[in-house]
């Protein structure tokens, strides 16, 4: 057949996928993205974006319009109330999260997804299908041809690509129709979202939050200048449900408040990994692989690391520098954590319950609900502290460590390399965006001597910074584009031919030395 129209196929237009084909424009990837939906989602669903997204962000050089239609630092936190007039039982800050800490040059924000997807959207210029609905996917030997109903105009539509991106969610129709299951749980709860209007700032001003958890469901003020939703566990009788009642039970008889009922959203809180992430040529991404209850805010986050991990490894192969094989440690770096995250929201999402249903048995009760109300937030270990084991890492131990809720920074293979200031408002987080880097005190004595395939430069480490990163005064870090150390040598190099043998090795290229 002639050659593939586009290079990859997007198929989903939310962060995800809107994330995808922003970096893989800045690899110089051509793209096509499709979205059945005609337009971007009107609805503020997921809202917390962590530090480790907003490092993406800042690579992507968007980070500081998302934060400036972001809420204010004051809803970095979380409370606990049995009704939402209650004073607070417990309270808990959402660990950098408007709050700036010292393990990264930015800050994690509270916003809303239909707040971000604009910027995401803004950030490529690359083609984007509205209201173009995949249907039906056929793998050939070096393309994959997809049909899509263009439903604007009731067309079919032929497009081939070399590869295909599936972020379509946790419906998938390209899992299901490669025929790919899922491991876990599945199906939590069965949940009611509220959109509705009411004035509640004489319960809330003082006390700002990004959730207020209550024993009778949770509240989420959407924008900083208004707009509440109330979610909780479905009731029996839907029909027959009278959701003003309902969250004017939850605001407690105090509050005299009576809600404008806007919108009425059922769903399936699902709790899910797939058997496998890609299937020859195409692969799959975001809640299409995992599906992450969002106790936690931890799911949306989770799939734009799977592209900022996936991203690079497709340029490098689509640009000649990487073998077709570094595609494989997609799934292998990727499923442990999407596996270690949804053990970290399930368990968060039955605490939740728990403790909502005690509350509820004992209204008068008054100790707090602890610990896990101090640690529900306390994710860093998980965001910022997971470590890959793949044929892309070489060096570092075997041992897959589950990550804690504090993090310690370490320069180890396959743990992002720890943030450290190589200058004014310039991190070790920023050197590679589309290369790799090798960080070093000794440019000259580690600067390659024969050509290397791949992107790559050299950069100053600071001898303050050697200790930290386990580097003698001669040693260096090869830190991949996805910001994961892929080689480390403590010493100088052991030969001239080092960098460009390990830079071979990590992608799979054939042209190494």
């Amino acid at each position: 057949m002639a050659e593939p129209e586009t290079d990859v196929l997007i198929v989903g237009g939310g962060p995800v996928g809107l994330a995808a084909r922003a970096l893989l424009e800045r690899w110089g990837v051509r793209t096509v993205l499709v979205e059945k939906r005609r337009e971007l989602s009107p609805f503020p669903r997921s809202r917390l974006v962590n530090v480790r997204s907003m490092e993406i962000f800042r690579q992507l050089g968007i980070a500081e319009e998302v934060a400036e239609r972001a809420f204010g630092a004051r809803y970095g936190r979380v409370r606990f109330r049995d009704t939402l007039h209650a004073d607070d039982f417990a309270t808990a800050a959402m660990v950098g999260i408007h709050e700036p800490i010292a393990e990264s040059p930015v800050i994690g924000v509270v916003t809303s997804q239909d707040r971000l997807e604009p910027t995401l959207l803004a950030a490529a210029e690359t083609p984007v299908w509205f209201g173009a609905e995949l249907v039906d996917l056929s793998e050939q030997a070096d393309a994959v041809v997809a049909r899509l109903i263009d439903h604007r105009s009731g067309e079919e539509i032929r497009l081939s690509a070399h590869y295909v991106l599936a972020a379509d969610g946790a419906n998938s129709t390209v899992r299901r129709q490669l025929g790919i299951g899922t491991v876990g749980p599945g199906a939590l709860l069965d949940v009611t979202t509220v959109v509705f209007d009411a004035d509640l700032d004489q319960w809330c001003a003082e006390q700002p939050a990004g959730v207020y958890f209550t024993a009778h469901g949770s509240f989420l003020p959407l924008y900083p200048e208004g707009g509440w939703a109330w979610f909780g566990p479905t009731p029996e009788d839907v029909a027959g449900a009278d959701w003003a009642g309902i969250v004017s039970n939850a605001l407690g008889s105090a509050a005299d408040t009576r809600p404008e009922v806007l919108r009425v959203q059922h769903w399936v809180m699902n709790a899910f990994v797939a058997e496998r992430f890609h299937h020859g040529r195409i692969l799959l991404a975001g809640d299409a692989v995992h599906a992450v209850p969002i106790v936690g805010g931890l799911g949306m986050n989770t799939g734009i690391g799977d592209v900022h991990n996936l991203c690079w490894k497709l340029a490098g192969v689509l640009h000649g520098w990487a073998g077709p094989g570094l595609l494989d440690t997609y799934e292998a770096e990727r499923e442990p954590v999407a596996q270690q995250t949804l053990r970290r929201a399930v368990a968060n999402t039955r605490l939740m319950v728990e403790v909502q249903s005690r509350r509820q048995e004992r209204a008068d009760a008054t100790e707090a609900e602890l610990p896990w109300s101090e640690e529900y937030f306390a994710q860093l270990g998980l965001v910022l502290g997971v470590g890959y084991r793949s044929a892309a890492v070489l060096g570092g131990d075997d041992i897959r460590r589950e990550p804690g809720t504090g993090y310690v920074p370490t320069a180890e293979p396959g743990y992002r390399v720890p943030h450290l200031w190589l200058g004014r408002n310039r991190s070790t987080l920023d050197v590679t965006r589309e290369r790799f880097a090798l960080l070093t005190a000794d440019p000259d004595g580690w600067a390659p001597h024969t050509a290397v395939s791949c992107p790559l430069t050299v950069e100053a480490l600071p001898a303050e910074h050697l200790d930290l990163c386990g580097l003698g005064a001669h040693g260096a870090l090869l830190v991949r584009p996805d910001g994961h150390v892929g080689a480390r040598w403590s010493g100088p190099p052991p030969d001239r031919a080092a960098v460009p043998r390990a830079l071979a090795a990590l992608t799979g290229s054939l042209g190494g030395p």
